[in-house]
């Protein structure tokens, strides 16, 4: 494992591992300022195969990014019971466990068919309470908490798509969406509500099924898209 400060990693680089994230993406477009200080609060840390990047059950305030190679995540130790789920370049992972203010529920791993993997660690403590506004400003976090929804009801949706007659099946449908004005505290507070909501019915069906596989949210999206 070798971390790095942003400075040593060149900026071009840096950008275009980080244009593969909508999260990044978005902020970057719409306030370069938040952006950099998004990017003050993070580190890159490099992983060779075998390393482990979580361990189940540790505690922590980052929130994680693959910007290249490949992770295995195994539902208990590296390397022992199932493994069940890799993350690919793009994907936020750490999410639920800082979303639910929970343990890490799995362990995670460099995978062997990567010579390294990289990814981008925030210190999610920038962030503050919600209705903080600063140093990340409202829209930054309405971007945040807008990426982590849809996230999270397509995850959902998969499911469904698999399992039409499972009790949980349609549960993620009857959390509301946001229907009030746009760009306000009251539409933050409603996504970051409908985000542990849904968190909370998405480890209800890791825990019965097992976590998705990015093979199997891709060979589904079109049905997930075709159903929205």
């Amino acid at each position: 494992m070798e971390t790095k400060p942003l400075h040593k990693v060149p900026r071009d680089t840096l950008d275009h591992l980080l244009s593969g994230i909508p999260f990044f993406k978005a902020v970057r477009q719409q306030d370069l300022k938040q952006f950099e200080l998004l990017l003050q609060a993070s580190r890159v840390v490099s992983y060779l195969p075998g390393e482990i990047v979580l361990q189940k059950g540790d505690t922590g305030n980052w929130l994680y990014f693959l910007l290249k190679g490949k992770l295995a995540v195994y539902v208990d130790q590296a390397l022992q019971g199932d493994l069940v789920n890799y993350v690919t370049p793009g994907e936020v992972f750490g999410d639920l466990a800082q979303l639910m203010g929970q343990a890490r529920t799995a362990t995670v791993i460099a995978d062997a068919a990567a010579k390294e993997s990289m990814v981008l660690a925030l210190d999610f403590n920038v962030f503050g309470p919600l209705n903080s506004v600063s140093p990340i400003s409202r829209q930054t976090k309405l971007s945040y908490y807008r990426n982590t929804a849809h996230n999270l009801r397509w995850k959902l949706e998969v499911y469904r798509s698999q399992h039409l007659q499972h009790e949980l099946a349609n549960k993620h449908r009857q959390i509301k969406l946001y229907l009030g004005p746009k760009d306000t505290h009251e539409e933050l507070v409603s996504l970051h509500e409908q985000s542990q909501a849904l968190a909370l019915l998405l480890l209800e069906w890791n825990k019965e099924f097992g976590v998705l596989s990015a093979d199997t949210l891709n060979q589904n999206q079109h049905i997930v898209e075709r159903e929205s």
